[in-house]
């Protein structure tokens, strides 16, 4: 695409742009956008992005020295032998001219957007798992990374900068994908990484303190605020009206609006739900009402899901899926590190999540704290150069909810385990909780395989989706399957049972 083409494009779609006299003189092919300047090749354009660590602008000069042909800003670059045009928000830029260099892969698929604390993994591979078994092939961007068929792409953030959700839909459109499901967290949200396009649907799944202060938000207001935006950028918008804030996160809404819940007002509702509880499966049971009528089983366990699947199905029922693909996906969909169940011999249920904090601990264990296991195991560590906080608030949430905590290391970092199971040993003694500490996780894993008793939920908290640990800055491979399965491996070798 040329940079006068390109500019045009811009324009075209409202984005305020400063450029320089006689810049027509320099148009030329331009080959990519790059918001890095150790990416900058010739031919490229550079956006200067300013965040919480480093300025775009200060490398821009370097950028150049490798061929960037042109310069997006939001001040004067001194010095800059190539055009710099300037604009009041580079990273909405950076959204736009995405989307136009990939020529707007959105509008040759329609695109479902999920925002809201919790639940957004979840809801997005239900969602996903639903369209795919009514015959529609299905990409999806999120805290797993980013799923285009068989191949999954490892990524940083819940939703990628906006250059890489553009490229992403690219290539979902060229893999013949007719629709992409996607976390829109609300740093997302608030960073325009998902500026540029119209989502088909936006979903709001619940609303509670999380993300507050350093780079993040604020504060609450403008934390919901950003959620909020989501439904400035949708065709329609669903809602939980359950949740308190469902009426604040429509605040400045342009879409149509649907809803669901266990409320009377909500559209699509739930009742008579009961948990369902046999060794190695834990998932709930209930009944659907208002605009689609059945029952159905879900397998994953709590009644949190009831909300996660009700709202899979508030989307799907508007993109034309029946209630039996409704019904036969969310029978059998898995979500890989969330409240996932590890098959295991014996008649306990071996559980792995992502619950890395007190919120999400607390969430997980007290849901499973309702399928009256034997006991309640909980594995779990905590992350290495993080606020120490938190460590003290998941070893004593650990310690209240838990009939034994099994202390070990997570992500160390560049912190000696043993300090940071200190630090969870302060939370813990503040409550009667049993517990035993084994900093290597593996021997730990494997203590909770050989000691378990009949009848015991064990979850192993904190890694989840991740298949790493990470050590004094190098990450290991360590995916907790592997590790559950190269156990079992071990003991058929050694002919043992248990």
């Amino acid at each position: 695409m040329k940079m006068m083409e390109l500019l045009s494009d811009l324009r075209k779609n409202g984005l305020e742009l400063a450029v320089p006299a006689g810049i027509e003189e320099r148009d030329c092919e331009v080959n990519d956008v790059v918001y890095d300047s150790r990416k900058a090749k010739p031919g490229c354009v550079f956006v200067c992005l300013s965040g919480a660590v480093s300025d775009g602008h200060r490398y821009a000069l370097a950028a150049v020295e490798k061929g960037a042909a042109f310069v997006v800003a939001e001040r004067a670059v001194e010095n800059c032998p190539v055009p710099v045009l300037l604009t009041p928000d580079s990273r909405y830029a950076l959204a736009l001219l995405s989307a136009a260099f990939f020529g707007h892969p959105a509008e040759q698929l329609k695109v479902i957007g999920i925002t809201g604390t919790k639940g957004k993994t979840t809801t997005s591979y239900m969602v996903r798992a639903i369209l795919e078994q009514a015959g529609h092939k299905t990409g999806l961007i999120g805290t797993v990374g980013v799923t285009i068929g068989e191949t999954v792409i490892p990524t940083d953030n819940t939703t990628p900068e906006s250059y890489e959700v553009q490229k992403y839909l690219r290539r979902m459109v060229e893999a013949g994908c007719e629709y992409c499901v996607m976390e829109a967290s609300s740093i997302g949200l608030k960073g325009h990484r998902v500026d540029g396009f119209l989502f088909e649907v936006g979903l709001f799944t619940n609303f509670s303190p999380d993300h507050i202060g350093g780079a993040e938000h604020k504060d609450m207001e403008e934390y919901l605020y950003c959620k909020s935006l989501l439904f400035r950028k949708c065709r329609l918008g669903i809602v939980n009206v359950d949740d308190a804030a469902w009426q604040g996160v429509l605040q400045g809404h342009t879409c149509q609006v649907d809803t669901y819940g266990y409320s009377e007002n909500a559209a699509l509702r739930a009742k008579n739900d009961h948990l369902v509880n046999r060794p190695g499966y834990l998932g709930v049971h209930f009944q659907v009402e208002g605009a689609l009528n059945f029952e159905l089983e879900v397998d994953i366990p709590g009644r949190f899901s009831v909300y996660n699947a009700l709202a899979a199905m508030a989307v799907c029922r508007h993109l034309g899926c029946s209630g039996e693909d409704m019904r036969r996906a969310l029978d059998t969909v898995k979500v890989k590190g969330r409240v996932e169940a590890v098959p295991v011999p014996g008649d306990y249920t071996l559980l792995i999540d992502y619950a890395h904090n007190a919120v999400s601990m607390e969430s997980i264990l007290t849901t499973l704290r309702e399928y009256h296991p034997h006991r309640l195991v909980c594995l779990f560590g905590a992350g290495g150069n993080r606020p120490k906080i938190r460590r003290y608030e998941m070893g004593e949430m650990s310690g209240r909810l838990a009939d034994l905590s099994v202390i070990t290391a997570d992500n160390s970092r560049y912190e000696d385990v043993q300090d940071i199971i200190r630090d969870i040993l302060v939370g813990m003694e503040k409550t009667q909780g049993k517990h035993i500490e084994i900093p290597d996780r593996r021997q730990a894993i494997r203590y909770c395989m050989e000691h378990h008793e009949p009848g015991d939920i064990v979850v192993l908290a904190g890694k989840g989706h991740e298949d790493y640990q990470e050590i004094q800055g190098v990450k290991y491979p360590f995916d907790e399957r592997v590790v559950i399965r190269e156990i079992l491996e071990d003991w058929k070798k050694e002919g043992k049972t248990v």
